[in-house]
């Protein structure tokens, strides 16, 4: 697990740490590790260091000097570096001497920098820093436009320039070209920024640099789970564990119209290592037929005992729905709500009233949760802020949200916020809720608090989704939810291998 930390709470730590240490010592490691990522970065794509080509888009402040900085140090490399000053009068004054120290080139005029970036092997983003608001202001929208035609990749130093550090919103692209860089890689300093998880389209791997200020840093506001902490939660049976022990779950989904969303959801329930899988509904013939380990009836009211409920995927929202809803929220055990689920909390008060006095998790795209929130008194808008928007509306709903998204962000009552970033585009594709639906439901059943569940379940989603398409990682179109599902063992086991290879122990 590591922590993400805003701009300004960075700032803070960072003031001690510069207060102890001498002038320019601080810019100077950072940008020695950004020297070193893009050496390495070099030698991938262009075969070498010596004599590649590098430049660097230097803007005013401390971002630039780690860009100048960073360019004197490939220059001692053996690297011809192109320093553009973007703001030449306010160009930081000892990273430029330092530059103009190795002979590099320095080139104020963007119609000199133009051919400069097409023919680079790499360019070093060091226009804005973190403390920046908006996109990209001229000339830079032309030369990173330049950069992206010319097939240059772009290391972003500390964030790309343009997407908001704080949200990971980007803005629209203007006439003079991207608001915003789009990296190829990022590497940061001291701590990871919002960006970095809610942006990683944008920021690609990102490489982390200490310079020392963890001591200093402060309680992050959000967390991200590893492989090594979900395997380390997964529920695994011991010796005295039986089928009710380890937890049932109970399905509640599908319609004549839906059939798929309750065999896929009843099916992952099955996969996430559910001790015992309960399904309630019309589509019980096609559940059974699928999987026959799941015991299957019509009604909710005859499905028997349950330790948690994954309620929504495809059970429509008219009032044979809300039933379903009230009488599994009745059941006073937790509660997984998704998909036609979230619908019906956001349409009827009372509902929402039921869903607050149990352990509750809502898995609701942006669509559903605004008509989650629709109701609320200022309700929150996730398009400019998505961590701000779940955490207000877990805060008010008194149920842990999970938003599902590029990143999927998950906020618990109580404040706490974990993000899972994208690493690959294979859950756009419908169904895959419903499998992330059973995942979440076995957890729960299994007595995994909802946010520690939600955090769970969202990381093995996306693991299943890279292993069944067979590509782990790597982004590409979207695969069919059943192979998604297909892919949760192996997901568990990789959890699994990656716990025991970091404490040496199993449970």
């Amino acid at each position: 697990m590591y922590g993400v930390w805003t701009p300004e709470q960075v700032g803070t730590a960072e003031e001690p740490v510069l207060a102890r240490t001498p002038e320019g010592a601080l810019m100077r490691r950072a940008a020695y590790g950004a020297a070193q990522v893009a050496m390495r970065m070099l030698t991938e794509r262009a075969g070498g260091v010596t004599g590649r080509r590098v430049v660097v888009l230097v803007g005013a402040g401390n971002n630039g000097g780690d860009g100048l900085w960073a360019g004197a140090y490939l220059s001692r490399r053996g690297v011809r570096v192109t320093a553009v000053l973007l703001s030449p009068d306010r160009a930081h004054p000892a990273g430029l001497e330092a530059l103009r120290s190795w002979s590099a080139r320095i080139v104020t005029d963007p119609d000199d920098a133009v051919p400069a970036v097409e023919r680079a092997h790499l360019v070093l983003d060091a226009i804005v820093g973190t403390s920046a608001r908006g996109g990209l202001r001229a000339p830079a929208p032309r030369l990173v436009g330049a950069t992206e035609a010319a097939g240059v990749p772009i290391l972003a130093i500390d964030t790309p320039s343009g997407v908001d550090p704080r949200t990971g919103t980007v803005p629209e692209a203007t006439d003079d070209g991207p608001a915003a860089v789009t990296a190829a890689e990022t590497v940061t300093f001291g701590a990871r920024k919002p960006v970095h998880v809610l942006a990683r389209d944008r920021c690609g791997p990102v490489s982390f640099v200490d310079i020392g200020l963890g001591p200093e840093l402060s309680e992050p506001p959000i967390t991200v789970l590893e492989a090594a902490d979900v395997g380390a939660a997964w529920p695994v049976p011991g010796p005295g564990d039986d089928k009710y022990t380890q937890g049932v779950v109970g399905v509640a989904a599908g319609s004549a119209t839906y059939p798929g969303a309750a065999v896929l959801a009843s099916g992952a329930a099955c996969l996430a290592t559910s001790g015992m899988v309960r399904y309630a509904g019309s589509a019980a013939d096609e559940v059974r037929a699928a999987w026959p380990e799941v015991v299957a009836t019509d009604h909710v009211a005859d499905a028997g005992r349950v330790q948690a409920w994954a309620v929504g995927p495809g059970l429509g929202t008219g009032d044979d729905g809300a039933a379903t809803l009230r009488h599994v929220l009745d059941a006073g055990v937790p509660v997984l709500a998704d998909a036609d689920a979230v619908t019906l909390l956001g349409a009827h008060a009372d509902l929402r009233t039921q869903a607050a006095r149990v352990p509750t998790l809502v898995t609701p795209h942006a669509g559903e949760f605004a008509r989650l929130v629709a109701d609320l008194d200022d309700p929150p808008d996730p398009a400019p802020d998505r961590v701000d928007a779940a955490r207000r509306a877990a805060a008010a709903l008194g149920v842990t949200v999970l938003l599902k998204g590029n990143a999927t962000v998950v906020a618990a009552p109580d404040g706490r916020v974990l993000v899972h970033p994208a690493g690959s585009s294979w859950l756009a594709t419908a169904g895959s809720g419903d499998v992330l639906s059973g995942i979440a439901g076995a957890l729960l059943a299994a007595g995994l608090e909802p946010f520690r569940a939600a955090g769970a379940a969202a990381f093995v989603h996306a693991r299943a989704a890279d292993l069944g398409a067979g590509t782990p990682g790597t982004p590409g179109a979207p695969l069919p939810a059943s192979h998604v599902q297909a892919g949760i063992p192996d997901a568990i086991r990789t959890v699994r291998a990656a716990a025991l290879t970091t404490t040496g122990a199993g449970r």
